[in-house]
């Protein structure tokens, strides 16, 4: 594939395009956009099109497009996501999903490859796009997770990029993400208990476990119901199989605990918060 301007620059002018075309040698995928075949196209072919065609120079590949072209695996779109300059006056080409922004942040784009949006720029604009608060939640953990961004550079992508849609909700996720406050989420679930008419429960309440000390997120300790809230962390390496076993030896020693990720506290707090009432009740009636 090559667009009209680099074939000029090699000597083929409209005409001389326009044969090899007609003749069924190559074949056009829009007004710029020339493949040298007749042949299917890759992944790759389509979104060096989408740019070709939108305008070289003033077109990105981002949001999600943007994640993929970086490694990003797990998630399927066949949108091409293009961010353009809003004041930029161009078409929509087919397959091509068209993002207008504000401004382009320093050093917002990556200098190799096609033209596209560094990783935490484009999780954050990918959030802002997402069509709901959960599909915005999984593109700002996933790039994390899968070792593309880091939590600072997405805390910093978030402070830059100032889209649109649930602006406070993508700065509480990232923050989640990152692991940047973990005490975050302890002090929302002490607001969502007193919204609930709940007593504000103890917070790293410390029990022994079974390698020692234990600090519980949250507790109610005169009816023996803890509440654990877990970050990012808590799914990397061993640390979910040593929470099982903390869980389990403090079943086994007779308290309740219930466990929540901050993201699911982020996406479901009246589900969750359900449950936490249904658990207080019935741990409140047995100690009674």
């Amino acid at each position: 594939m090559m667009s009209r301007a680099q074939l000029r620059a090699q000597g083929w002018d409209f005409r001389s395009v326009g044969r090899q075309v007609g003749s069924g040698r190559w074949a056009l995928h829009g007004l710029q956009t020339v493949a040298l075949h007749t042949g299917p196209r890759g992944e790759s072919a389509h979104r060096q099109r989408a740019l070709w065609e939108v305008g070289k120079g003033i077109a990105a590949l981002d949001g999600v497009t943007a994640l993929q072209v970086a490694g990003l695996q797990g998630y399927d779109d066949d949108r091409i996501h293009v961010s353009v300059k809003h004041t930029a006056r161009v078409a929509e080409p087919s397959g091509v999903l068209l993002h207008k922004v504000i401004r382009r942040v320093p050093d917002e784009l990556v200098g190799v490859g096609p033209t596209r949006t560094r990783p935490a720029v484009a999780a954050v604009r990918a959030a802002h796009w997402a069509v709901s608060d959960r599909q915005a939640a999984l593109l700002l953990a996933m790039p994390v997770q899968q070792r593309l961004v880091t939590g600072a550079s997405l805390l910093a992508a978030v402070r830059e990029i100032r889209g649109r849609n649930r602006r406070r909700f993508i700065s509480l996720v990232a923050l989640d993400v990152a692991d940047g406050a973990q005490s975050l989420g302890e002090l929302d679930f002490a607001r969502l208990c007193r919204s609930r008419g709940l007593p504000t429960p103890s917070r790293q309440a410390l029990r022994s476990g079974w390698r020692g000390r234990v600090y519980l997120d949250v507790s109610w300790d005169d009816i023996e119901l803890a509440v654990e809230i877990d970050g990012s962390q808590h799914t990397w390496g061993l640390a979910l199989s040593d929470d099982h076993f903390r869980q389990n030896d403090l079943v086994i020693r007779g308290d309740r605990v219930l466990r929540m990720t901050l993201m699911g506290l982020r996406l479901q707090p009246d589900a969750f918060m359900d449950q936490v009432c249904r658990a207080h009740a019935i741990m409140r009636a047995r100690a009674a």
